[in-house]
């Protein structure tokens, strides 16, 4: 069983920054590829970034290439999403997600594990 615990959320103004944290309760954080969704009102959740389980390889949602990163600490538990020029997201909450497979991916079926979600709001 993986424990996941995001953190991190907050109020930013369009153009600004904040990095999303993730930690994982398991034995083994190695054997797991990590992502992130995010979920909007009324809508499903989307995929927004993913990584592999050794921290080389990551793949990202087509509207935030360039702007947000990836990236993990295998001796530490954890996961991040930094995300910079926020300003096109709306108000979502984010979701950290554990994968018991090596490589990453974007469908959120294929994930096993999920946190509660944080909160990220962008005001203009």
């Amino acid at each position: 069983q993986v424990q996941l615990v995001e953190s991190g959320g907050a109020l930013v103004q369009a153009g600004g920054s904040l990095r999303l944290s993730c930690a994982a309760s398991v034995r083994n954080f190695d054997d797991y590829a990590m992502g992130w969704f995010r979920q909007t009102p009324g809508k499903g959740r989307e995929f927004v970034a993913g990584i592999n389980w050794y921290g080389d390889k990551t793949n990202y949602e087509d509207s935030v290439k360039g702007r947000f990163t990836i990236s993990r600490d295998n001796d530490k538990n954890m996961v991040y999403l930094q995300m910079n020029a926020l300003g096109t997201e709306k108000t979502a909450t984010y979701y950290c997600a554990a994968r018991r497979q090596k490589t990453y991916d974007a469908g959120e079926a294929l994930y096993d594990f999920w946190g509660q979600g944080t909160q990220v709001a962008v005001s203009s």
